[in-house]
């Protein structure tokens, strides 16, 4: 077990080690925000830092990564605003030379023509004007120009709104505010199409794809691309080798006749946990009804079925809630089963423990309540930017709750650290079997309260690159890093209690899934951040790392086989069969959503192309709830079944699992893969910004499969109500009952 231990603590250091560096790169060789821009022949300023910055502060108001997206990470109705600005500017600059020169369009013109042109578009934008002794970029007349059109354009989408983008009338009109958005914009714009210094590739590595300016994929990111993928083959066919020696030299256990945890003691404040599961079936029956309304705006970009629903819940809203919902239950079910399984561990119910999950409850609706409140003032422009960033929308996705709430909930998870913990301690003291297994559990539940605080480390007038760094570590690190190997952990728990595996096993393989998964996943992180005006160092680590996540997502058959076989192994454990469905469909999902389609989306040769598109959405539906929502299904229901006397009627979670899964494989298939591939072709072939026009998401083709969504959404909407129907029964059922097992 020391070798273990030495291999994930060598594991996590080293790879934070790295991880902090890149994020010490990114703050020095991040695109800078210039003093000034001035207009190079007149000595003119256009902009000013000031005006830039609070630009950012205005695009996060009005809904930031939820009204189209900033290179390639945002929403996917409205265009890439870098990406169409980059485009709109460059054609525009074109069409004005060749009028000017040749008398002529553009396209009209010859291959000599068009090239001796386009050479004078890369020079005049690719070439860095960045001034080291007085902060300032100089532009010429001729972008100005084009900066003038895109303006003119960008003012009236904000404020006259546009159908096709789901942006409602009135979305921004304050003359000033729409200046600065729009000094923004240049400036992401900028450093998108601006080579590095001393470099023949742009601050975002020549993201995004844009032939008029010569930004194609850079040989860093097809090299680094091509060894991620050998790496990918080699390490699969070591961890299938390490596992076929090893998976069988755990203590032999004799299956038990009988359900060892029969007369199992429950504790008063288990039955306090159980309100938490009716309100978290609420929270997600609200979640995919606001899913159902953003979906919609892309059909019907200012009305659900003709009536005005922007008027009220404009997409932005709509968009924000459905995300940040999805992240609240599902955080907040696996909280829960924290606080469930605590007495259990240690054997006995802690101090105030009732009290503090009484408590962390009302807290919850607060945060929940009061933040949806708070975005839907910051995004109709009730607050202004400061307060907005307190207590309104932070306009980053997945976390786009005010710092206020964030600070709140932060509060709330190091209470949650503190209940669930001192029972950890309590049982580890008993250094029995259990001790290794219940030590790196209280390692994942402490890393769970330390690392939300990463989502804390950038501040109101903080720059895009470093946002997204720390963005990335609150999303990946905190939800897909801790949070799984504390579902690890918790799984092998509840067997080792099941006798299904021995303590000690449970503990030893556990410490090695979360050193081989943190292996890939505290670096891999990187892979969120190769265009995000980062170095090219994040590509390379990046690359290489997330490959290696994906690496113990290829043996998820073997664990499909396991569990199913654990069912049929006795006949008690046909009682928890429910649990282990959803156990196996997390396999199934880990496998499909996160590995598969994880690294559709991974390497830098294909990101580079398909940032931001549906492809994007296929893995963020099939990895988020396929995965962690199912687990946070799968953790209810074991909670429930663990304190429930009564056996269950399977018709309702029958149709619940079947239904789910069948919904979300549907949506899939038959709307967002199809719809995304059309994207990533156009993406290559033209250019980044067609593949997010309104010309190509509304032709017959792709606004057909956008309505062929509704199946899998339909089927998938029956789940919901099946499984929402039967928590909330069995919830209400088990809080009638007088006294449980053990309670006083």
């Amino acid at each position: 077990m020391k070798k273990t231990w030495i291999a994930f603590i060598s594991v996590v250091t080293l790879s934070f080690i790295t991880l902090i560096w890149i994020g010490t790169e990114v703050y020095q060789t991040q695109p800078p925000i210039p003093e000034t821009v001035i207009i190079k022949e007149t000595k003119e300023v256009l902009y000013t830092k000031d005006d830039i910055q609070t630009g950012q502060n205005v695009w996060e108001s009005i809904g930031g990564m939820e009204v189209g997206s900033i290179w390639g990470h945002g929403s996917y109705v409205a265009p890439d605003w870098t990406a169409d600005w980059i485009h709109k500017e460059a054609t525009f600059m074109l069409e004005t030379w060749a009028q000017n020169d040749y008398k002529s369009n553009y396209e009209s013109l010859n291959v000599e023509q068009k090239a001796a042109l386009k050479a004078r578009l890369i020079k005049d934008i690719k070439t860095n004007t960045f001034n080291e002794s007085d902060k300032s970029i100089t532009i010429s007349e001729s972008r100005l120009a084009a900066i003038k059109e895109n303006i003119k354009h960008y003012k009236s989408i904000f404020s006259e709104g546009k159908e096709e983008y789901a942006i409602p009338k009135g979305a921004l009109v304050d003359e000033a505010k729409l200046e600065q958005l729009n000094a923004f914009l240049f400036w992401t714009s900028w450093a998108a199409s601006t080579n590095r210094p001393g470099k023949e590739y742009t601050y975002t590595s020549n993201w995004p794809h844009e032939p008029l300016i010569d930004n194609t994929i850079t040989t860093d990111s097809i090299i680094w691309s091509g060894l991620s993928i050998v790496l990918l083959l080699l390490f699969i066919g070591i961890l299938t080798y390490y596992y076929l020696i090893n998976h069988e030299k755990g203590e032999l256990l004799e299956k038990p006749d009988a359900d060892p945890l029969t007369n199992l003691k429950l504790f008063p404040s288990q039955k306090a946990i159980l309100k938490y599961f009716i309100v978290i079936s609420l929270l997600i029956a609200l979640q995919v009804i606001l899913g159902a309304a953003t979906v919609h705006y892309t059909v019907e970009g200012q009305a659900f079925f003709g009536f005005d629903l922007s008027r009220y819940l404009p997409y932005s809203i709509t968009r924000t809630w459905h995300t940040q919902l999805a992240v609240f239950w599902i955080a907040a079910t696996w909280l829960a089963t924290g606080l469930f399984l605590a007495p259990m561990i240690s054997g006995k119910e802690m101090k105030y423990q009732r009290f503090g999950i009484n408590f962390l409850f009302f807290a919850l609706l607060v945060i929940v309540l009061g933040s949806m409140f708070g975005e839907w003032l910051g995004v109709h422009q009730f607050l202004d930017l400061t307060t907005n960033f307190f207590f309104g929308h932070q306009g980053y996705e997945y976390m786009d709750l005010g710092r206020f709430w964030q600070i709140f909930l932060g509060i709330g998870l190091v209470l949650w650290v503190v209940m669930v913990s001192r029972h950890i301690l309590y049982a580890i003291r008993k250094n029995d079997a259990s001790k290794h297994l219940l030590i790196i559990l209280l390692v994942s539940v402490m890393a769970i309260g330390m690392f939300f605080f990463s989502g804390l480390m950038y501040g109101e007038n903080s720059s895009l690159p470093v946002i997204n760094y720390w963005r990335w570590w609150l999303v990946h690190l905190w939800v897909e890093g801790f949070f799984e190997v504390f579902a690890t952990v918790v799984i092998a728990y509840i067997f080792s209690q099941m006798k299904i595996i021995s303590a000690k096993t449970a503990g030893r393989v556990s410490i090695a899934s979360a050193s081989i998964f943190l292996a890939g996943g505290i670096i891999g992180t990187l892979h969120h951040l190769y265009y995000s005006g980062t170095p090219v160092q994040a590509i390379a680590l990046g690359a290489t790392f997330s490959a290696l996540e994906v690496v113990p997502l290829t043996l998820m058959g073997f664990e499909i086989r396991e569990n199913w076989n654990l069912l049929k192994s006795r006949q008690w454990m046909q009682k928890y069969k429910w649990p282990i469905f959803f156990f196996i469909a997390v396999a199934f999902w880990n496998f499909v959503g996160a590995g598969v389609f994880g690294f559709l989306i991974n390497p830098p040769i294909a990101l580079y192309y398909i940032q931001g598109l549906n492809t994007t959405a296929v893995h963020a539906h099939t990895a988020l709830f396929g995965v962690y929502g199912m687990l946070g299904m799968g953790f209810i229901l074991i909670c429930l079944r663990f304190y429930s006397n009564r056996v269950w009627e399977s018709k309702k979670l029958k149709r619940a699992f079947w239904y789910l899964n069948i919904g979300l494989v549907a949506m899939v298939l038959f709307s967002l893969l199809p719809i995304g591939i059309i994207q990533a072709y156009t993406s290559i072939t033209q250019g980044y910004s067609f593949a997010r026009e309104s010309e190509l998401l509304y032709s017959p083709t792709v606004q057909t499969l956008k309505w062929m969504r509704m199946i899998g959404d339909v089927i998938f909407s029956i789940g919901i109500f099946y499984f929402c129907w039967f928590t909330i029964d069995e919830t209400i059922y088990n809080f009638k009952r007088k006294k449980v097992n053990g309670e006083k």
